[in-house]
């Protein structure tokens, strides 16, 4: 398995609130891709599949709970991984 990239709690999106829509919060996404977004203006995609291009101060926003659940299943994965072979 090839090593990603760290992951970072990002940027606040504002959508309206429908179904399936998400209200201001910080998203996780791969560093990498926060860097490449600050330079370049690219769009991200944060773990819960939002895509923006990030503009807000991350810290005044609460963590998204689909990005959270998916990184802490992805925690899960690995420390379960390394276990798992003893």
């Amino acid at each position: 398995m090839t090593e990603q990239s760290p992951i970072t709690i990002i940027d606040p999106q504002v959508a309206p609130l429908e179904p399936g829509d998400h209200e201001r919060y910080s998203h996780y996404v791969k560093k990498d891709k926060v860097v490449e977004s600050a330079v370049m203006g690219t769009p991200v995609v944060a773990l819960c599949g939002k895509v923006w291009v990030p503009s807000r101060d991350p810290e005044k926003f609460p963590v998204c709970p689909d990005c959270k659940d998916k990184y802490e299943a992805m925690k899960k994965n690995e420390s379960g991984d390394s276990k798992g072979s003893e």
